[in-house]
């Protein structure tokens, strides 16, 4: 195949080549790997690829034996590309790139910018046409809209152990259509998101990983299986969230590791390169073309494949130089401090990218420190994500959660705690794949007591979740009570549902996620103050909560008390500031669900009996381990005589104008009843923020829609 086109030819153009390099080619994917084309009139491929400090590069495959030398590739001056165009290559064809170092060494390289790779453990590239997919998910797309004020219900799978079948083998993306959007439908959830799906080499990276950033991965198909997948979920109106890896990649040979033959994709300082404790690679943040390939991936999976969504994996790895560091592994930066300013300025750069692009695009970070203003809008200095995963609420409930019964009083903080942060940023509340592997336990195995109360207790962290300000997410299995925690390698264990214990979870979890959907009280103001307010947080000696959620409309307020002891609370009083008749909308020991039934389903009224600084009070039973729901029931109202105008009353203009008459917030130091709320230093202290963006009319962090375009 020497000498197969008559001339260099140059597919790039020097617009093209001066964005590259400027880190603004934000579609570089559609000129650098391997196309299909037609050039002077012959079928074939041009293949170019970046690669500047390379003496050469040849294009190595079957038919020359894996040696590329006499299948070179030619270089366009002053530029780092190289490129060729080869007649008579199809789709299918396997490929490297036959690498020849500044040094004289020699070395295959697959291609970073392949659409497809082989299965491994074979590491080569594919040559793949991702054209020709007929979409049909054009409502979908359609109706997106931001995500703020809307439910937000997340199920997160790993895609290889979710279900597999009776051999062990996967299922294909086109075969788990059938499965996985039926079971995503009686379950209520909004959203899936998968773990990474680039193609990585080592199953038990779980994808985090990667070797190639452009491939979805080969286990379980081809990229159209994967858009058909996607096309179905958005038919089935489930959107879809796709996990992804700008932090660090795997340093295996045929991978981006020393491209070149030098640093190239990584920094050349290995300090900043070097991440110890994973074995992996960062990359070079401050190089404008590693920012030209990485915000070129995240616009590819949005756009080739309508992903509504990147959640950005290990965000404070890449803001801090000393992450997970000893001395001596790192250094500080040109000012002194542990700031990554190359990563912040890459993170602003792409949420601003992305947003122009897609508006309505989930960007949500997995960012663990107290980092400031992370869901902030870019102008104003944040980060200019929309959605920030909130680990202290995460570790905080789970820490509680798994503390016996009897040590519960004096932990009641971390009930009361989250609060005091709720607000600082837009939280998405996660409970994921990371706290139910390597020792953790399963969140069933995590609860205290006996078989009936780590299930009751079960159904209460899901509950607790489930009405606390923030999106929702949760990994699968939690859904149904998994007693072993993820196993990494088998799918879960489905046969638990041969028993009415682990299917009255999985009702629960269903019934939950149902409510969730219908009470805009529970996703309308997540983002706002007034959305939360405190019956009492101060009940630490029974470890009770109570508080209400707030919608828009006043008639939507949800009155929510937990009881997080296996005790049964009779004459349980709380303050309430509107009087009537409140009804059950909801109890964890619904016997339907696996509880004990000890509730009664009729309205309670309240009595005028002041309580929690309120007017009057509601009297309750609260059973062992309990969460209970109420709403008040609305008034009915009189019909209006035809032909006569009446004046609205001062009471149903105060319900239009989503006015209850309650309290809506408690102070920033001192919060009902003298609670002492969090400081600023406390804050500080515990490693969580104290800012708080503006609410904006789209919702807060909708300013990071309005950078700069």
């Amino acid at each position: 195949m020497e000498n197969m086109n008559k001339a260099p030819g140059q597919p790039l153009s020097a617009e093209d080549i001066y964005l590259f390099h400027e880190g603004t080619s934000y579609h570089s994917h559609r000129m650098l790997g391997a196309h299909p084309a037609v050039e002077e009139g012959e079928e074939g491929v041009r293949f170019t690829v970046w690669a500047p400090h390379a003496q050469a590069v040849g294009l190595a495959a079957g038919w020359n034996n894996w040696n590329g030398e006499k299948d070179s590739l030619y270089k366009i001056p002053d530029s780092g590309f190289w490129t060729r165009f080869f007649p008579g290559i199809r789709s299918g064809t396997f490929y490297k790139y036959d690498m020849t170092g500044p040094g004289g060494e020699r070395f295959l390289k697959a291609d970073p910018y392949a659409f497809q790779s082989e299965l491994r453990p074979a590491t080569a590239s594919v040559v793949t046409d991702l054209a020709g997919y007929v979409w049909n998910d054009g409502p979908w797309r359609r109706k997106r809209k931001a995500p703020y004020r809307k439910p937000l219900n997340i199920y997160e799978i790993h895609f290889g152990t979710w279900r597999q079948k009776e051999d062990g083998t996967f299922y294909t993306y086109r075969e788990m259509a059938d499965l996985l959007i039926p079971y995503l439908k009686e379950m209520h959830y909004t959203h899936v998101e998968f773990m990474p799906l680039a193609e990585h080499p080592y199953d038990l990276s779980w994808g985090y990983q990667g070797t190639g950033y452009f491939a979805v991965t080969s286990r379980y198909g081809t990229p159209h299986d994967f858009m058909y997948l996607v096309d179905a979920l958005h038919q089935a109106d489930i959107g879809v969230i796709l996990d992804w890896v700008p932090s660090h990649f795997a340093k295996d040979a045929h991978g981006l590791r020393r491209f070149d033959g030098t640093p190239l994709f990584e920094y050349s300082d290995a300090y900043k390169a070097e991440k110890p404790g994973w074995g992996t690679l960062s990359f070079d943040f401050g190089k404008p073309e590693v920012r030209s390939f990485l915000i070129s991936n995240a616009l590819f999976w949005l756009d080739m494949f309508h992903i509504d969504g990147l959640r950005v994996d290990a965000v404070t790895s890449m803001l801090r130089l000393d992450f997970e560091k000893q001395e001596g592994q790192f250094q500080r930066n040109e000012n002194g401090g542990l700031e990554n300013t190359e990563a912040i300025a890459f993170l602003q750069q792409l949420n601003t990218v992305v947003f122009s692009y897609f508006p309505n695009t989930l960007m949500m970070a997995e960012e663990s420190s107290a980092w400031p203003g992370v869901t902030a809008p870019v102008h104003e200095g944040g980060l200019g994500f929309n959605y920030k995963w909130n680990m202290g609420w995460m570790n905080d409930t789970l820490d509680y959660v798994e503390t016996p019964f009897d040590q519960r009083p004096g932990r009641h903080h971390l009930l009361t705690f989250p609060i005091a942060y709720a607000y600082s940023e837009n939280y998405a509340l996660p409970l994921s794949h990371d706290e139910v592997v390597h020792g953790k336990k399963s969140l069933l195995s995590k609860m205290p007591g006996d078989y009936g109360q780590k299930f009751a207790g079960l159904r209460l962290l899901l509950g607790y979740q489930m009405t606390h300000p923030g999106k929702k997410l949760l990994f699968m299995g939690g859904e149904f009570g998994q007693f072993i925690e993820w196993k990494d390698q088998e799918q879960l264990d489905w046969l638990l549902l041969d028993y009415e214990s682990h299917r009255s979870m999985q009702r629960y979890t269903a019934e939950l996620n149902r409510l969730y959907l219908n009470e805009p009280a529970l996703w309308e103001r997540d983002h706002e103050l007034e959305g939360y307010q405190w019956i009492t947080p101060h009940d630490n000696t029974q470890s009770v909560i109570s508080y209400l959620r707030k919608g828009k409309k006043a008639g939507d307020t949800l009155v929510v008390i937990i009881n997080f002891q296996p005790v049964r609370r009779e004459h349980y009083r709380i303050g309430i500031a509107k009087a009537g008749a409140y009804v059950p909308v909801f109890c964890s020991e619904d016997s339907r669900y696996g509880g004990s039934g000890e509730f009664s389903a009729e309205p309670v009224q309240t009595e005028k009996i002041p309580w929690h600084e309120q007017t009057c009070s509601l009297e309750l039973t609260l059973p062992p381990l309990s969460m209970l729901i109420y709403k008040r029931e609305q008034p009915r109202t009189k019909k209006a005589v035809p032909g006569k105008e009446s004046k609205p009353s001062k009471r149903s203009a105060a319900a239009r104008s989503g006015k209850s008459g309650e309290t809506s917030r408690v102070s920033a130091s001192k919060g009902k009843e003298g609670l002492e709320m969090p400081t600023a230093e406390t804050k500080k202290r515990s490693g969580r923020g104290t800012g708080r963006k503006p609410v904006t009319e789209d919702g807060p962090g909708s300013m990071n829609r309005r950078q700069e375009r």
